[in-house]
C-alpha cells in the first residue's frame, strides 16, 4: 500500500502544470522602455546606472519606478491561449489601436521584446497579452496594465531644489 502511494505521487508530480514565465529580461541589460496607448507615448532611456524621461528635463525618475516594472513584469505567467486569429485581437483589446504597447530595447538599439497588452472586460485583475509579431494571444495571471502608465508624473517627480534641501537642515 505505501508502495502504490509513492508510485501514485510520483506519477501525479509528472503532470504538474508549469505554468511559464514569459519574461526573462533582466533591467541590466535594458537601455530604452517605450510605453504607447492611443496616441500617447513615453520613452525611459538609461544613461550609466540612471533613468530619465525622454523629453523631459524638470521631471527625474521616481525611486524603484523602473525596478519595479520589471519585478511585476518577472511576475507574469501565462495562464492559457485564448485565440491564435488575428481577426480576434480586438476581442481582447491587443489590436494595434487598442492594446497598450511596450517595447524594450536593448544596449545594440535592437528589440529585446515586444509587447500589447489588453485589458480582460471580465477579469480585472488579469489581462491579456500578444508577443512580439506573434498572433497568439495569452491570458495572464495578473493584470501589468495599470503600470504601464503614458504620463510623465506616473514615472517622474519634481527634484527637490538645493534651496529646499537647505531650509530643512536649518529647522
Amino acid at each position: 500500500l505505501v508502495l502504490l502511494y509513492f508510485i501514485n505521487l510520483e506519477v501525479q508530480n509528472r503532470y504538474s502544470a508549469d505554468t511559464p514565465k514569459f519574461f526573462s529580461i533582466t533591467e541590466d541589460s535594458i537601455t530604452k522602455v517605450v510605453i504607447s496607448s492611443n496616441q500617447d507615448a513615453i520613452e525611459l532611456i538609461k544613461t550609466d546606472t540612471s533613468w530619465a524621461i525622454s523629453g523631459n528635463d524638470t521631471l527625474q525618475i521616481k525611486k524603484d519606478a523602473l525596478s519595479n516594472l520589471f519585478d511585476r513584469m518577472s511576475d507574469l505567467e501565462k495562464y492559457h491561449l485564448v485565440t491564435s486569429k488575428e481577426e480576434n485581437w480586438d476581442t481582447y483589446n491587443v489590436s494595434a489601436e487598442k492594446g497598450t504597447h511596450l517595447a524594450f530595447i536593448n544596449q545594440e538599439g535592437n528589440t529585446a521584446a515586444y509587447y500589447v497588452f489588453g485589458r480582460s472586460l471580465t477579469e480585472y485583475n488579469r489581462c491579456y497579452v500578444r508577443m512580439n509579431q506573434d498572433s497568439d494571444v495569452y491570458l495572464l495571471n495578473n493584470n501589468i496594465i495599470y503600470q504601464l502608465q503614458v504620463t510623465p508624473t506616473f514615472w517622474g517627480e519634481v527634484p527637490n531644489s538645493p534651496v529646499d534641501d537647505k531650509t530643512k537642515n536649518i529647522n
